[in-house]
């Protein structure tokens, strides 16, 4: 199973889980994915999964170009984490094999991590000292989770998530699903992006994470 995860400015707006057959993506409320953007040709592009369990974009529109990673495609091949850009949006393509995270476990964190946008540090365009969060309470009290990727999901559906993501001057987290405790320093976490300083406080579900530098 496959799922495609469209992002707008670094927030995940949609999400399309599919198997096999072919999905059309566009403007035009007739697709399959329908993203609302001038940007965004109405019948934009077209990705065909194949019984493998192999997908290949190909481009609808030659007035508007798609985007793989960062380069310019008519086709090609997609694997897993691929970013697939169409105009200001961001659309990844990622490998799953269930729709959702194991939530039965408090202390347990789903990373969803993807390099969106050209923002992946280990690709070159972002120069950033590397950052993690330690476990500050509960049974996981010391363990250490590396940030590598441009976005981190972490959290649990339906008691509350939130996202940090890699940008050009920093980390910045922000509240995907405002439910639960969110807070930052003790402050409410509101669904706009906050950056994060060293040594920061997050508190995601009761759960207190210390984001630190290098």
């Amino acid at each position: 199973m496959a799922k495609l995860t469209v992002f707008f400015k670094y927030k995940a707006i949609d999400s399309f889980l599919f198997e096999t057959g072919v999905v059309h993506i566009g403007r035009d409320e007739t697709n399959d994915l329908t993203i609302d953007s001038l940007a965004v040709a109405p019948a934009h592009a077209a990705i065909i999964s194949r019984d493998n369990g192999g997908s290949t974009i190909k481009q609808l529109n030659e007035n508007f170009p798609l985007i793989v990673n960062g380069q310019k495609v008519k086709e090609c091949d997609l694997n897993h984490n691929d970013t697939i850009t169409l105009g200001k949006h961001d659309i990844i393509y990622s490998i799953t094999e269930t729709s959702e995270p194991d939530t039965t476990d408090e202390n347990h964190y789903d990373y969803s991590n993807a390099h969106v946008g050209g923002f992946d540090a280990d690709d070159g365009f972002v120069t950033l000292p590397p950052a993690n969060l330690q476990v500050m309470s509960g049974t996981s009290i010391g363990k250490v989770l590396p940030l590598k990727k441009a976005m981190t999901r972490l959290g649990n559906t339906g008691s509350g998530v939130v996202v940090i993501s890699k940008r050009r001057d920093g980390y910045y987290v922000s509240a995907l699903e405002a439910k639960g405790l969110l807070t930052l320093n003790n402050q409410p976490l509101g669904n706009h992006y906050m950056k994060l300083n060293n040594n920061d406080v997050l508190v995601v579900n009761q759960t207190s994470l210390l984001f630190f530098l290098g």
